[in-house]
């Protein structure tokens, strides 16, 4: 059983900064892709971003490429958002996942196991 926590949301004003963190306990996932995705009221759950295991590759939806970036401490079990030039279209709440070993994309439903979610509100 994986257990993911995050924590670092906020309220933050336009064009601000924040850093998201994820922490995972249970099993170690050193070898598994680690993806943040996101949810605003009235809509579906969407992509961020992703690393592979060894974070030599990332990928990003989009909507935040150049202003996000995710990374990982594999020794710490932890992996990181950071958001910066921040929109209030970016008010979502932030979920962290495990990608299921062996599957490929990054749509949620390759993602086997989910955290708890954090909000993240950018006021105009």
């Amino acid at each position: 059983q994986v257990q993911l926590v995050e924590s670092g949301g906020g309220l933050v004003q336009a064009g601000g900064s924040l850093r998201l963190s994820c922490a995972a306990s249970g099993r170690t996932f050193t070898y598994y892709t680690m993806g943040w995705f996101r949810q605003a009221p009235g809509k579906e759950r969407e992509f961020v971003a992703a690393i592979r295991w060894s974070g030599d590759s990332t990928y990003y939806a989009d909507s935040v490429k150049g202003r996000f970036t995710i990374s990982r401490d594999n020794a710490n079990n932890t992996v990181y958002l950071q958001m910066t030039s921040m929109k209030p279209e970016d008010t979502a709440v932030y979920y962290c996942a495990l990608r299921r070993y062996g599957s490929t994309g990054y749509s949620p439903g390759v993602f086997g196991y989910w955290g708890q979610g954090t909000q993240v509100t950018v006021s105009s």
